[in-house]
């Protein structure tokens, strides 16, 4: 009631806005989360009943298992017609993410569907996390000998340090496949070995070269993205920081 009376004077007087919360906050407190999800959207004027109303919908979606909806959409109708689906709502994220891109599909379609703004206009709307000048960007390319050199030996380490246990922990949960963490390098490598389908050895070849792949891509996304940044070619973190002092000498 509180809230009712309070509303019609609110733009006028913005130190009364959390009073128009109230409702939204009950509703949370004990889990309305259908009466959540019927909620309009309120007038983006009222930035704190907005944020509230977000927040209320992002938990009743999770309650309600609405995230996984997405994947299962994306399932049914195919990347084609999800990609379009998303286009009608977002469509500089439909442009912008690339064919084949599951996981950012179906993330950009669970932010709208979880807020009823577009991701792309959220990536928009952010002010710069440092201001400009505040900063200097360099870009890390040591030679691709030593670079692949040290993803073959990370490789080894973690053989030694016990991934193979973190592996078949991992795989006797019974997860989805299609989540990130089981896409991650060399998890379907080390899992094939523990499913006895190569030996040790193999997978961490098989492990190692998908690792320099990533490194490549890695590799051709930063000269392509960050073209006029300094390099730093040295590899070991000591050369780095010799460099990286001498960019700009006192």
């Amino acid at each position: 009631m509180l809230a009712a009376h309070v509303r019609p004077g609110v733009k006028e007087m913005p130190p009364l806005e959390g009073f128009v919360t109230i409702p939204i906050a009950v509703d949370v407190r004990f889990r309305k989360w259908d009466e959540i999800l019927k909620m309009p959207k309120p007038d983006p004027a009222m930035k704190t009943e907005t944020v509230f109303w977000h927040f209320a919908r992002g938990m009743a979606l999770a309650a309600k298992g609405k995230p996984d909806e997405a994947q299962a959409d994306y399932d049914m109708m195919g990347e084609l017609s999800f990609r379009g689906r998303l286009g009608a709502h977002d469509p500089a994220a439909a442009i912008r993410i690339a064919p084949g891109d599951r996981q950012r599909l179906v993330r950009a379609w669970e932010v709208f569907a979880a807020t009823d703004t577009p991701l792309s206009d959220w990536q928009q709307s952010g002010a710069p996390a440092l201001s400009p000048g505040a900063w200097r960007a360099v870009a890390l390319e040591p030679p691709r000998e030593a670079l692949y050199a040290r993803c073959d030996a990370r490789l080894e380490a973690m053989v030694a340090a016990g991934v193979l246990d973190e592996v078949r922990a991992l795989r006797a949960r019974n997860l989805d496949p299609a989540l990130p963490a089981l896409k991650a390098v060399g998890m379907r490598e080390f899992a094939a070995h523990l499913a006895g389908e190569m030996s040790l050895e193999d997978a961490v070849t098989a492990a190692q070269r998908e690792t320099r792949r990533y490194a490549k891509r890695q590799t051709t996304w930063m000269r392509g993205r960050m073209a006029d940044w300094p390099r730093l070619t040295e590899i070991d973190p000591e050369g780095q920081w010799r460099q990286f002092l001498a960019l700009e000498p006192a």
